[in-house]
């Protein structure tokens, strides 16, 4: 069997700041490739040319990237203000209902930063828009100077619940983890059970409860250095399992059907 497809979700960028593009990070290709053996496609994140429905009939998984853009407020019932940043309203009318249907479906989803905040916003819930405004909380942005190393670099442990899916998948209760994001879960939506937190109280690790697929987000950046790292090659193993499974699935009942 072909290796499994997976939807990069693309983010739009203006390159050499005049030409509109999508993009997705190399990191996230070379992880979907190289860890989850999975073929990588990059999906433009946008309704004006593709819809749900096509991408679920033609990917076998998603991964939901991290993105400089914010989930707008208004999908979560409240004003934007400066403090939540840039918008991509584009994004969101693709990935909150791709989000949705494959939680309904059993199709696998991986979510990184932005796209775990997708997910918690997908499912009914809301978001802060700066964690380093909370009392107590640490300042959880990307370091603005130095190389990809050093804003890549491991900042902060992240504590799983007992005997929990990433315990399990881990094989520890606490890891290491980078750190590159602005904003954080509020409020959990309906079914979203947090899993891991960083040590401020920031939830970082969580999954949607009884969905039949794989659901496992981060608010991490595991793309980085995945094939080597010790927390990130076990997620986008697990991940490029679940795609195959669904893949065996999907070629099983077309066989069916032809028979």
């Amino acid at each position: 069997m072909a290796r499994p497809v997976v939807g990069i979700i693309g983010n739009q960028h203006l390159l050499n700041d005049s030409y509109p593009v999508y993009a997705g990070g190399l990191m996230n290709t070379e992880a979907v490739s190289g860890v989850s053996d999975c073929i990588p496609i990059l999906i433009p994140s946008d309704p004006r040319f593709v819809s749900v429905e096509e991408l679920l009939e033609t990917c076998d998984g998603f991964v939901l990237t991290g993105g400089r853009p914010n989930v707008h407020p208004e999908e979560y019932g409240e004003d934007p203000t400066e403090a939540h940043g840039d918008f991509d309203r584009c994004r969101d009318a693709i990935t909150l209902p791709l989000v949705r249907a494959c939680v309904e479906r059993g199709q696998p989803f991986l979510g990184i930063c932005r796209g775990f905040q997708e997910v918690n916003v997908a499912m009914g819930g809301s978001l802060y828009p700066e964690i380093r405004d909370l009392p107590g909380r640490m300042n959880h942005r990307m370091p603005p100077d130095g190389t990809l190393e050093e804003k890549f670099a491991l900042r902060h442990t992240v504590e799983f619940s007992e005997n929990g899916p990433f315990h399990r998948l881990m094989g520890a209760r606490e890891v290491m983890t980078n750190t590159l994001h602005g904003q954080g879960i509020k409020q959990p939506g309906a079914r979203i059970v947090i899993d891991g937190y960083a040590p401020d109280g920031t939830p970082e690790a969580i999954y949607v409860k009884d969905a039949p697929g794989f659901t496992l987000s981060v608010q991490w950046h595991p793309e980085w250095d995945a094939a080597n790292d010790p927390v990130s090659r076990p997620l986008f193993e697990a991940f490029g399992r679940a795609a195959y499974d669904w893949a065996a699935a999907k070629h099983t009942v077309a066989l069916e059907r032809m028979a």
